[in-house]
């Protein structure tokens, strides 16, 4: 039977949440696939790295800071490091979660060597080696299922339909523009970690609550406008509407990443492209009611 394509991405929750058939297209797919790269690198080519995109979304909102992956435990008098208290969530994020626990067994065990990058929800349509050829643009969803929350508010913008924020919308997350999704993969690769290692960074430049980008897409959208409505709506998830969310991110800036800011000229330039094909704009795709109970 051919294997459908792997989850990958934060977007990827919504659709684990659908129903008991997309739960487990969602397990098989993201376990398996890994379980089959780490055998294959043990077989076939053991001094590779493996470098896994992972998701800020394994670790929750916790109460307290969230470290890059790894947390000194001090207990009874006794120091450990473990890595760092992670809860997930949606079904894609634990699943997530047990692809690292997966890693990290067989990086004990086999001392293979890998890379978890743990993302927060990715923006933005356009990169350096495609700005200026439209046809090598990356894959752009807007959709509730695989659509990240910026990039369904600037589409929503453009369609005239009120942006979806879910609850009070104070819920915070990190962002990063999709250039530096790829410098952090392109660093992680150029400076390999160690044998029997399992290096984690947190993979973000920016933090904001769901209500701070709506606002944003907003008065961008007017100046362009586009006349954008907020539409607070109850939240179909479940998470904490207001939390505390302190992460730390130094690994990657030191070795050498140069973040790429959500500013009001990188909205607009995403805007006016949208706007360029809102005729094609499936109204259909934008709300579907997914519901987590």
């Amino acid at each position: 039977m051919r294997r459908k394509k792997a989850l990958r991405g934060a977007a990827g929750c919504p659709y684990s949440m659908l129903n008991r058939r997309a739960a487990t297209l969602t397990v098989e797919n993201n376990l398996i696939v890994t379980l089959h790269v780490i055998f294959a690198v043990k077989e076939f080519c053991p001094q590779a790295q493996i470098v896994k995109i992972g998701t800020m979304g394994e670790y929750g909102t916790p109460n307290v800071d969230i470290e890059e992956g790894w947390l000194e435990v001090e207990h009874k008098g006794r120091r450990q490091k473990f890595l760092c208290p992670r809860q997930a969530s949606s079904l894609y994020h634990t699943t997530k979660i047990m692809d690292t626990d997966l890693l990290w067994f067989y990086i004990r065990t086999w001392k293979i060597r890998a890379t978890d990058l743990m993302q927060g929800p990715v923006y933005g349509l356009f990169t350096d080696e495609c700005a200026e050829e439209e046809r090598l643009l990356p894959f752009f969803n807007y959709d509730e299922i695989f659509g990240t929350v910026l990039n369904r508010f600037v589409v929503q913008a453009v369609a005239g339909y009120p942006l979806t924020v879910y609850g009070k919308g104070n819920q915070i997350r990190r962002h990063l523009n999709i250039k530096d999704t790829l410098n952090c993969v392109r660093l992680s690769l150029e400076n390999t970690g160690k044998k029997g290692e399992l290096r984690i960074f947190n993979q973000f430049t920016e933090t904001f609550t769901v209500n701070e980008l709506a606002e944003r897409v907003q008065r961008v959208g007017n100046e362009l406008d586009l006349n954008v409505k907020i539409q607070p709506m109850e939240n179909p998830r479940v998470e904490a509407e207001e939390h505390y969310y302190n992460p730390a991110h130094t690994g990657l800036l030191e070795l050498g990443l140069e973040p790429h800011f959500l500013s009001d000229e990188v909205l607009r330039e995403m805007m006016e492209l949208v706007m360029k094909y809102r005729d094609r704009i499936n109204h259909d795709a934008i709300f579907r009611g997914v519901k987590w109970g």
